[in-house]
């Protein structure tokens, strides 16, 4: 048996000012052929899963191509293309296949094409005779539409919040492939969307609402009812049609079994959407409650996440941390920004110099303006480290050239490529000691929390602005399908 493994991976967010092009996904893989095999190393993703369970049971794995980028803009058609043809190309030269196994994200956007996800399945499927099935990994954020469901398609949606089951993902696509091929699993998959999108800082699996919603989903797979259910609260930063939470259950050759299933979790869901709504802080309360407070204090800036698309430059923290006089304390604030031209001006300047430079807004132009500050030179890294929380553990990040600054009591992190951050090596890989702080900054919505808890006193969540903002009252858009909760007074028709 020889079955295909691929990735075609990238988060759109409609609100970044960064089109995603080949470079973007070179910046962080563009693996081909033989090279799939061996080059992840023990990064705990989608692609070494499915090598395992392949190997395991004696089929032969044909590797494709994997391409994984930053969030970001929508990809240029010319990017699409460019890794869609490949894979196509490497599908035609393959020989027989008895199937395809993808890690895809669910929520990439082409400049003339809003469901992505749908047209690489269809153009996959074109490229492969009739019928071959296919497994598909799906962010937990995915964008999932009516048109992604096909009957040779089965997909497997991450299951944790913070991601911290990749790989355990792939390892369920590929084994519910290998029971489908062997004739003990027909898979049957049913859809239902609701119109809502959800805050990712209060989307967490652990947490409620969202904890007892997934039990319930748990509960029905232990009892045999249903395969496996996936809940995609979605990736809220999309201006496009149809968007909102989707649930998507995979029946054993029973349709109906999965509609029951599916709407009595869509049911769950919507009868509890107030309680989506995200707590928030001002950014003075949080710089305020940390400066003062006992211990370390940790806070999201989540709508500076790199990780959801944003361009990771946003100067706002930076700004309110001067104001309250954060510079002046007798304890350190730690905070991170992307800005290749300031660390390449403190790298010519060397370790210990003074400089006055303008930091800020290279990318993000028409979000703020740069902040002038006045700083020495601590040090200077390439920016590569490995991940060492759960979720991509073992992944090696590449942030640039990277310079540690301080202005008085503020440590500032400046980075050339905006990469996520979810591990403390952000700050530790560069010499902070995180029991040094007193206030923590860190631009993500909530993956972050899986390696910073262990040393927060407190973990707040700041009402910060740019294109991943928390708070989705603050979102304005153009596209999507009205009525929209929290943006309207939506109604959903349950099914009887």
């Amino acid at each position: 048996m020889r079955i295909a493994i691929g990735q075609f991976f990238q988060e759109t967010n409609t609100f970044s000012p960064t089109p995603t092009t080949v470079e973007t996904f070179r910046s962080v893989y563009l693996r081909r052929g033989e090279e799939l095999l061996s080059a992840f190393g023990s990064s705990r993703v989608e692609v070494p899963a499915f090598l395992a369970v392949l190997r395991r049971a004696g089929v032969d794995p044909v590797p494709l191509v994997a391409a994984n980028a930053l969030a970001g803009g929508a990809l240029t058609r010319a990017a699409f293309e460019s890794i869609m043809r490949e894979l196509e190309a490497r599908i035609a030269s393959a020989g027989k296949l008895d199937a395809v196994l993808l890690a895809l994200h669910g929520a990439m956007c082409v400049e003339d094409e809003p469901d992505a996800e749908s047209e690489i399945i269809e153009r996959i499927s074109r490229a492969l005779p009739p019928a071959t099935p296919i497994g598909v990994t799906l962010d937990l954020h995915g964008h999932v539409t009516q048109r992604m469901l096909k009957p040779n398609v089965v997909y497997v949606g991450y299951r944790e919040y913070p991601h911290i089951d990749m790989y355990e993902t792939g390892t369920r696509v590929a084994e519910t492939m290998l029971q489908a091929l062997a004739g003990h699993a027909h898979p049957r998959m049913v859809l239902v969307k609701l119109p809502m999108i959800v805050s990712p800082s209060k989307a967490r699996t652990g947490d409620e609402p969202l904890r007892s919603i997934l039990a319930v989903a748990r509960e029905m797979e232990a009892a045999g009812e249903i395969l496996h259910a996936s809940l995609f609260p979605v990736q809220p930063w999309l201006d496009i049609p149809d968007l909102g939470f989707a649930v998507l259950v995979c029946a054993n050759g029973d349709a109906a079994a999965a509609q029951r299933a599916a709407d009595r979790l869509a049911s769950l869901a919507w009868e509890r959407r107030q309680q989506f709504d995200p707590n928030l802080v001002s950014l003075q309360e949080a710089i305020e409650t940390g400066l003062n407070g006992e211990g370390i204090t940790v806070v999201a800036d989540s709508g500076d996440a790199p990780s959801g698309g944003a361009a990771a430059d946003n100067v706002s923290v930076l700004g309110a941390l001067r104001v309250a006089g954060a510079d002046r304390a007798g304890r350190l604030s730690y905070l991170t920004l992307c800005d290749a031209e300031a660390a390449t001006a403190c790298a010519r300047s060397g370790i210990g110099a003074t400089l006055t430079i303008d930091v800020g807004h290279k990318v993000s132009r028409n979000d703020g303006q740069p902040i002038r500050i006045t700083c020495r030179v601590h040090a200077l890294s390439d920016g590569s480290f490995v991940m060492l929380g759960a979720g991509a553990q073992g992944t090696r990040m590449e942030q640039g050239l990277t310079a540690v600054v301080s202005i008085g009591a503020i440590r500032l992190v400046i980075r050339s490529l905006p990469a996520m951050e979810w591990d403390t090596g952000i700050y530790t890989a560069f010499g902070l000691r995180l029991e040094e702080a007193a206030l923590v900054f860190v631009k993500s919505p909530s993956h972050f929390r899986v390696a910073f808890a262990p040393y927060a006193r407190r973990i707040l969540y700041a009402d910060t602005p740019g294109p991943t903002c928390p708070n989705m009252r603050r979102l304005v858009f153009h596209h999507v399908t009205r009525p929209l909760y929290p943006l309207d007074d939506a109604q959903w028709p349950i099914r009887t």
